[in-house]
């Protein structure tokens, strides 16, 4: 049987619009970030997040790939557990929505029992832009011993 430990969301931005941060190239940026506090768990942790992150065109639209990668710590460089990419679409004019579900498996429960997960996203052209709504949430569970 399994257990929910901790749940957590990262609201960066709620509405259509509401934010304007150009990706600059070549940097993973920032959009989401939780931490998970595992007191009381038991065995190996398993991990399910999602989010979405809203994204537009360079004003010359040029064909864009956006990548969205999840890692389990704080910086780009640490474990990543997840990462897609997806090539926009060049006849939308306006914001494109990327959706992603991921899961980590087999996690240790960290000894201070902070468990962190940071969503970044990058893109292959300059001009890309971030636009709103960007949300990160995330959810884990224990094994609960029977008893």
């Amino acid at each position: 049987m399994t257990r929910l430990i901790d749940a957590r969301t990262s609201q960066n931005a709620s509405y259509a619009n509401s934010i304007s941060v150009p990706i600059i190239l070549g940097q993973q940026e920032l959009f989401g970030r939780v931490v998970l506090l595992t007191n009381g768990a038991t065995g190996l942790l398993r991990t399910q997040l999602n989010g979405t992150v809203t994204v537009q065109l360079p004003l010359l639209p040029v064909a864009t790939t956006v990548t969205v990668t999840i890692v389990r710590g704080l910086a780009p460089t640490d474990l990543v557990i997840y990462s897609a990419s997806e090539a926009l679409e060049l006849s939308v004019i306006g914001p494109q929505v990327i959706s992603f579900t991921a899961s980590d498996f087999r996690v240790p429960i960290p000894l201070d029992n902070r468990l962190a997960y940071t969503a970044f996203v990058s893109a292959n052209v300059v001009g890309t832009v971030r636009v709103g709504p960007e949300s990160f949430n995330a959810a884990v569970y224990s094994d609960q011993p029977l008893g």
